[in-house]
């Protein structure tokens, strides 16, 4: 029976199999798309990612509904919280050029299999949120002509009554979608300049709303006598908070679109702030102007802006603010396209994916098969499937996203960089250098017990740390943690503080409800999981970070990843259990797919390095002579001889 177990050292190689890290070109700017994006163009991407159907529909739910007029603090919570997730986008889009977003991030600094599961997910996040705005826009355009378009097809080609189908074909949205995927397949050029014009036209009613909300305003509007500012107390704003944060999730198609940016090191964090800027005042204005034009708890939960200025005698303006809507939808739509297809492109181009979604269209520069593909995947479900009780479902992915980019920021930072040789903080020996033999090849470099042993004193503050090692200021104190390697301490670090935070939410979310703990235990689980997580957060600061380097860094490393993980996490606690149902199922048909695909066609398999030959095994002693009989290590099939007496001299020390 034992014989069937698997032994110790091949659990090892395939965990080792499972956390790898992908290695980078080192030419990041060489790439086979088009770098044709400026700072403008990638701006305008992610307001149009961002500011879509939420500003004309969310910020009246909100408001009636969870905040009251209190919904501009809800966005401005949910703002600064998003800024922190924006900020480690921006770092990894700026040092890491390529496409693929939080999959390549995950890639670079946590491992294979992360890598994947993340990319699986934001997968059917912009498959799902693709499909759900082509419906949303057939909706709004159907409401404008009194459900015409509804009754001509319930009519004709009749109404289902299927669980998780729609009652009826939408063919408006999936013709919608067909449409965007025809001019998306044209390049990035023309997706930027269609995007241009729809964004340019959804601003431009944004300002007429600004305008002619603020002449509208009346002040009476949020006193007390229509229940006050907020009515709905500091829970309500919480509330709003978590519904209002995912209004901000559209920033990444910026960080997706790197690798066709000119001048990635510049433009992905200043369109990032701007966007994420100029995104959070809409959402603050129009809150703002919409709550002091008509009573908070009048509002229409559906079409809250047009009803607004319909009640208030100015019924044409419901057509400009219906026109700002569909073009908002519009580039919502165009976002979606645009980014799904190149992170499935980065996942195929590094093998964990099928290899016909890596071909590029040697003329228009752009993922072709993808996106004609996920097009026709995204046509298909917009036409069938009710889409309502999936939605919730994006969020989960975006969240998970989000939560492993701040994770990869931490470990990212206290990694070495590229070509530095690792040695432990004890020693500041480099390894030893190669030698020849008698017969002129060159020998293997040899290992020594010197890298783990301290053999000569000397004075550690003139020394130069690499990020990872403890910081001199705390070596009389944890001195015992010299003996790892670098990093080493900070990714057992990061992964207590991720488990902390887990369970310090958990607490949180379901100890008084759920699990309805005593007062004394609740508040002792609170207190012990919190010093669990500002422990490994002290730990980690401990540690050496990477020098400043020419492109953008996120401040406050690494407090600012491990808030965001920590919101993150709550606001994917807060979901319900069926959405925590579906993404178990999905992530279950996503390790069928790396297990069965992945694993075996990574290119990362082609980078393992061989089995090499060791030459000698020596041990320093603090005398600092040999051993006086060096062990010759060979291959099984070669015979064992010693070195000779030149090289035993060579290799003293």
């Amino acid at each position: 029976m034992a014989r069937w177990l698997p032994r110790s050292t091949d659990l090892t190689r395939f965990c080792q199999k499972l956390n790898r890290v992908k290695t980078l070109e080192s030419d990041m700017m060489e790439t086979s798309f088009n770098r044709c994006l400026s700072t403008i163009d990638l701006t305008l991407l992610g307001i149009g990612g961002m500011v879509g159907s939420g500003l004309y529909v969310l910020t009246g739910t909100v408001a009636k509904e969870i905040a009251g007029p209190a919904v501009i603090v809800s966005f401005i919570i949910a703002g600064f919280a998003s800024l922190l997730a924006a900020l480690c986008y921006a770092e990894f889009g700026a040092r890491v050029p390529k496409t693929g977003s939080a999959y390549m991030f995950t890639y670079v600094s946590v491992g294979e299999i992360w890598a994947f599961l993340i990319g699986w997910n934001v997968l059917l996040e912009y498959m799902i949120g693709g499909a759900a705005v082509a419906r949303a826009w057939s909706g709004y355009l159907d409401s404008i002509f009194n459900h015409k378009i509804k009754n001509f097809t319930e009519t004709h080609v009749g109404a289902w009554q299927v669980p998780f189908l729609a009652r009826y074909p939408d063919f408006l949205a999936a013709a919608i979608l067909l449409v965007a995927t025809t001019f998306i397949s044209f390049g990035a050029k023309v997706s930027s300049w269609l995007n241009h014009i729809f964004s340019a036209i959804s601003m431009g009613v944004i300002l007429f709303i600004l305008i002619m909300g603020f002449v509208l305003a009346q002040p009476k509007n949020w006193s007390a006598q229509e229940g006050g500012f907020a009515p709905y107390g500091l829970s309500g704003i919480m509330a709003g908070t978590a519904t209002c944060f995912y209004a901000f999730v559209g920033f990444d198609v910026i960080a997706a679109s790197s690798e066709e940016a000119r001048n990635p090191q510049r433009a992905v964090p200043r369109a990032i702030a701007f966007s994420l800027g100029l995104a959070t005042g809409a959402y603050i204005l129009v809150s703002v102007v919409l709550t002091l034009m008509v009573p908070w708890h009048t509002l229409d939960p559906d079409s809250a802006l047009a009803d607004a200025f319909y009640r208030r005698g100015y019924a044409w303006a419901g057509f400009l603010v219906a026109a700002g809507s569909i073009c908002a939808m519009n580039t919502v739509l165009l976002s979606n396209l645009f980014s799904l297809p190149r992170i499935v492109y980065a996942m195929a181009e590094d093998g964990l994916f099928f290899q016909v979604f890596s071909r590029v269209h040697p003329r228009t520069q752009v993922p072709v098969v993808g996106i004609v593909v996920f097009g026709l995947l995204m046509a298909l479900l917009a036409l069938v499937f009710d889409l309502e009780a999936l939605v919730q479902f994006l969020s989960i992915g975006t969240l998970l996203a989000y939560t492993f980019v701040a994770a990869s920021i931490i470990v990212l930072r206290f990694q070495q960089q590229k070509g530095d040789v690792p040695v432990p903080a004890a020693s500041g020996r480099p390894n030893p250098e190669p030698h020849e033999g008698p017969s002129g090849s060159e020998l293997k470099e040899y290992e020594s017990f010197s890298d783990k042993l301290q053999l000569v004193d000397r004075d550690k503050s003139k020394e130069q740390r690499e990020p990872g090692q403890l910081k001199a200021a705390f070596e009389p104190y944890l001195e015992f943690l010299s003996d790892f390697y670098p990093g080493e301490v900070v990714m057992v670090a990061v992964v207590t503080l991720m488990v902390s935070a887990i369970c310090l939410c958990s607490i949180l979310v379901f100890g008084n409800t759920h699990l309805h703990l005593p007062t004394w235990s609740y508040s002792l689980l609170l207190v012990l999981f919190s010093l669990g997580f500002l422990l490994s957060l002290l730990l980690i600061w401990a540690h050496e970070q990477q020098h400043s380097t020419q492109t953008f860094q996120i401040p406050l490393v690494p407090l600012s990843p491990a808030l965001s993980i920590i919101l993150n996490i709550y606001l994917m606690l807060k979901l319900s259990y069926m959405t925590w149902l579906r993404f178990a199922i999905w992530l279950l048909l996503g390790l069928l797919v790396y297990f069965g695909y992945g694993i075996w066609h990574s290119k990362e398999n082609l980078r393992e390095p061989q089995p090499q030959r060791v030459s000698a095994r020596y041990v320093v002693f603090p005398g600092g002579s040999l051993e006086e009989r060096v062990q010759a290590v060979q291959p099984s099939s070669q015979p064992a001889t010693g070195l000779p007496d030149t090289d035993i001299d060579d290799c003293k020390r």
